[in-house]
C-alpha cells in the first residue's frame, strides 16, 4: 500500500534514533525532546508535561468523539544477558536489534506514523489524539494519568504494545499486597515464642489454593502468587514477624477493592496494598473499535499482562507489532516486517473506524 511505503521509512528512522538514546523510566527527557522535534518537522504542534508528549489532529471538532493513540517511550534497564550494545540500533537478517525496539518502540513509531497519516484529514468520524507517555515500565504517577486532565475528553483508546498485532480486548489489573505475619520472639532452643513463619504458612497456603468463584469471559480467573518472603534475624531466635508479598492479577469480574476485601476476610496477617490504581480494563463486544478489529480479521484475546491501559479510564484495546515474549529480553529485537504490519494494521483499523 502506498501509505505503508511512505510511512515505513519514517517509523524505522525514528525507532533507530529512539534506540540510540537511553530512556529509562523517569529519565526519558531526551527521547521526549526527539519526539517533539519529529512532530515539529511535520509542522504539528505538541504539548509536553514532564516527559509526556502529545498532539491533536489538525481539524479537531468538539462535536465529535475522540480516539486516543497511546504508547510509551520509556524502557527497562538492559537485561544482564545482553551480548550486544543495547543502544546501538543494528539491522541483521531482517531484524532491528536494540533496547526498547520491541517494547514498546515498534508500536510507538507505528502509532506515530499512523497519526501522521490521518493528521490533516478533514472528514474523520473521530478526533485523534496521540500521546507518548513516560514511566509505563514502573507504573509511575508521572505517566499517562498525569496528563489525563490536560487532554481533550477521551472516548476510547488504542494502546500500543507488542501483541503480534492481535487485539487484546481486556487486560488484567494488578494488585500487589505486602503481608505481615505476626508471632512472638523467643529462643529457638526452648519451647517459647510463636513462630511467625509457621503462622504465615497458613495464609500462604490460602493464597496458593483459594479460587475466586467468578470467572471472566475474556480473562479467566483471578490469579494470586506469593512471590517474595522475608523473616528472621538469627538462627537461634524464633522470628516474631514474617513478611511476604503477593502478586494478584485481577479480572474484570471483580474490582480491586472487592478482591482486597476477600483477602482480608480470609487471612490473619496484616494486609497492606501498595496501590489501587492498576485496574482491569476492557471493551464491549459491540464497540466500534471491536467492529473495526473484526473487519480486519484480527485475533481477539484477554491479556494477563499490565500496561498503561490500566490507567486509561475509557474503553480501550491493546494492539501492536512485536511479541510480548521478547519484552525485557537480552538482545531485544523487532522484525522489520513487523513494523510494516504494524503500520498496515493501525491504519487499517482506523480506516474502518474513521
Amino acid at each position: 500500500m502506498s501509505y505503508t511505503t511512505e510511512l515505513y521509512p519514517i517509523a524505522l528512522d525514528l525507532l533507530q534514533k529512539l534506540i540510540a538514546i537511553p530512556s529509562f523510566s523517569r529519565e526519558e527527557d531526551k527521547t521526549a525532546a526527539l519526539l517533539e522535534d519529529l512532530f515539529q518537522q511535520h509542522q504539528i504542534p505538541t504539548e509536553r508535561t514532564g516527559n509526556n508528549v502529545w498532539a491533536i489532529n489538525k481539524y479537531f471538532d468538539v462535536s465529535k468523539p475522540t480516539l486516543l493513540l497511546n504508547s510509551h517511550h520509556d524502557t527497562v534497564k538492559p537485561n544482564p544477558g545482553y551480548t550486544r550494545d543495547p543502544f546501538l540500533p543494528t539491522i541483521e537478517e531482517g531484524k532491528l536489534y536494540g533496547l526498547g525496539s520491541n517494547d514498546a518502540g515498534g508500536p510507538l513509531v507505528c502509532l506515530i506514523a499512523t497519526f501522521l497519516h490521518f493528521y490533516s484529514s478533514q472528514k474523520l468520524k473521530y478526533n485523534l489524539v496521540f500521546a507518548a507517555s513516560a514511566e509505563e515500565e514502573i507504573s509511575g504517577v508521572n505517566g499517562i494519568e498525569s496528563i489525563w486532565a490536560s487532554l481533550p475528553k477521551i472516548d476510547c483508546a488504542v494502546v500500543g504494545e507488542p501483541t503480534l498485532t492481535a487485539i487484546a480486548i481486556a487486560e488484567k489489573g494488578l494488585l500487589v499486597i505486602d503481608c505481615i505475619g505476626h508471632g512472638k520472639a523467643g529462643h529457638a532452643a526452648r519451647e517459647e515464642g510463636v513462630n511467625a513463619i509457621y503462622e504465615s504458612l497458613k495464609d500462604i497456603e490460602w493464597f496458593r489454593n483459594y479460587s475466586f468463584p467468578k470467572t471472566s469471559d475474556a480473562l479467566g480467573k483471578v490469579k494470586m502468587s506469593v512471590t517474595m518472603i522475608n523473616a528472621g534475624q538469627a538462627h537461634n531466635q524464633v522470628p516474631p514477624e514474617c513478611k511476604f508479598t503477593v502478586d494478584i492479577r485481577v479480572t474484570d469480574a471483580y474490582t480491586l477493592e472487592e478482591v482486597l476485601e476477600v483477602v482480608k476476610e480470609n487471612v490473619s496477617c496484616t494486609v497492606l496494598p501498595r496501590s489501587l490504581r492498576l485496574r482491569s480494563s476492557g471493551i464491549s463486544n459491540d464497540h466500534p473499535l471491536m467492529t473495526a478489529g473484526k473487519m480486519l480479521g484480527k485475533k481477539m484475546y484477554g491479556s494477563p499482562t499490565t500496561s498503561d491501559q490500566a490507567l486509561i479510564p475509557a474503553p480501550s484495546v491493546k494492539m501492536g507489532p512485536g511479541d510480548s515474549a521478547r519484552s525485557h529480553s537480552a538482545d531485544e529485537f523487532i522484525y522489520l516486517k513487523e513494523l510494516e504490519l504494524g503500520i498496515d494494521s493501525y491504519v487499517g483499523l482506523l480506516k474502518h473506524l474513521l
